[in-house]
């Protein structure tokens, strides 16, 4: 085909089944412009020749490709139940369904509806998380790095943060806690070395000017062997003899022992606060298993400093988002939480568990598929994930795909085009779908995508 005789972009429009497209007319413009300057390139040099049928049928898949969300559900088989990449916590449809029953339309947002007068946004959240954690008064704002910005700049600015070497950490994305010190306004005092901080060191770290003691759990590694941290109750302590706040960032943020649930330990959020601490920060979407936010609960006085900072406003969240909060807060009717809890529903499936549904799944299909995709059901180990019980594996099992026919990039191709999405990962030449991140409800679409998958193996 000449270049000339291209059709023309109103001609490509206008094969398209509008009806169907929920996409900005502007928008699949762009998308057909994109499409003919691909093509015009690869004609011009010569590489492909195209008839108008072929051009016609790559616009309208491209069209097609873009008129699927790409915000949309996705099958974890990485085992990582807190994938950030996947959007960290998971949600179950029952709290999803009440979700959407409590924001159809308007909502109470910000209207009291006992009185008729404006409300605040915050006590739909505040009485739950206070209960829970024992906090005297709580707040939340849009992420845990938030927390930590806000409470720095109400109690800090101008002023010095007293941290341990140790506890200066990077927690991803090149999120380091000495640049969030220092954007908060506050200058960063170091005490102790990388492995040892004495209590000695935070007293002599204390001028005049110091404003926080800031404590930040290490979420996201340990360092072992010739250490020495001081524990909160004498940082607590020293806090309260100085008349200094005393800050400790939790990070993952667990609201209840986790070890009554079978999993690792990790700092609780109310012993921090019996433990003296003026307020604790912690994230939304990790262990707590709710939406993208962070949490800051503690002394009445000092939630009222960080709520009058007119950076709240920036940080604040919004109604989805506490809606979904205030639903989370609600499934803790128990330690660990019900099944509306999603992240908890995968954390405490167990090893045998996975391993019979696996075997299920692998027993339903036909002889064929098993032997051209080489599934099996092994056992696994993965991590939380989102730095959350760093030096803990969890024990899981996983279908191994060893095919003699496709390879695990090939396979991995597949099942991430499928639809619903299927995220596995390739380990030693073999493709992997682990099965703990991956709720029962889903185990018929992972069926069906393997027998497709298999159906068109020759």
């Amino acid at each position: 085909m000449r270049l000339r005789d291209i059709p023309s972009v109103n001609i490509l429009l206008n094969t398209l089944r509008w009806e169907r497209i929920e996409l900005p007319r502007e928008y699949v413009v762009d998308i057909v412009r994109r499409e003919l300057s691909a093509i015009r390139k690869l004609a011009k040099d010569g590489d492909v020749h195209f008839d108008e049928g072929q051009i016609v049928s790559r616009v309208r898949s491209e069209v097609r490709r873009r008129n699927r969300a790409s915000l949309t559900n996705v099958i974890n088989g990485t085992g990582i139940i807190l994938h950030t990449g996947l959007g960290r916590a998971p949600f179950s449809q029952s709290l999803l369904r009440k979700v959407a029953d409590d924001m159809r339309g308007y909502s109470a947002l910000e209207l009291n509806l006992q009185t008729g007068r404006r409300g605040e946004r915050l006590h739909h959240i505040t009485p739950l998380l206070n209960s829970l954690t024992g906090a005297k008064d709580s707040i939340v704002v849009n992420n845990n790095a938030a927390a930590v910005l806000l409470s720095l700049n109400s109690l800090a600015e101008g002023k010095d943060v007293v941290v341990s070497r140790g506890q200066l950490v990077e927690i991803g994305g090149l999120f380091r806690i000495p640049d969030v010190i220092r954007k908060s306004g506050a200058s960063l005092v170091e005490v102790g070395t990388t492995n040892r901080t004495h209590l000695e060191d935070y007293v002599n770290g204390l001028s005049r000017n110091a404003g926080v003691i800031l404590m930040v759990h290490t979420s996201n590694y340990r360092i072992q062997g010739f250490t020495k941290e001081v524990p909160l109750v004498d940082l607590a302590k020293l806090s309260a003899k100085k008349r200094v706040p005393l800050i400790v960032d939790l990070g993952s943020g667990a609201l209840f022992n986790l070890e009554e649930a079978g999993l690792p330990h990790e700092p609780v959020v109310s012993d921090a606060l019996d433990q003296g601490a003026s307020l604790v920060t912690f994230s939304g979407d990790k262990l707590l298993g709710g939406p993208q936010s962070g949490l800051i609960c503690g002394k009445k006085h000092f939630i009222s400093k960080l709520h009058k900072n007119p950076m709240y406003r920036a940080l604040r969240c919004d109604k989805m988002t506490l809606a979904l909060l205030e639903r989370t807060l609600r499934s803790y009717r128990q330690a660990p939480p019900g099944r509306e809890n999603m992240t908890y529903q995968l954390f405490t499936t167990s090893r045998r568990t996975l391993i019979n549904r696996g075997r299920k799944l692998v027993a339903s299909m036909r002889d064929d598929d098993v032997r051209k995709l080489g599934v099996s059901v092994v056992h696994s180990e993965v991590e939380a994930g989102s730095g959350s019980l760093p030096t803990e594996l969890l024990e899981s099992a996983a279908l191994r795909f060893q095919s003699e026919i496709l390879t695990p990039s090939s396979l991995s191709e597949r099942f991430r085009k499928w639809n619903p999405p299927i995220v596995g990962y390739s380990s030693r030449n073999r493709f992997y779908l682990d099965l703990k991140a991956i709720p029962a409800e889903e185990y018929q679409v992972l069926r069906k995508a393997m027998k497709e998958i298999a159906k068109g193996v020759s």
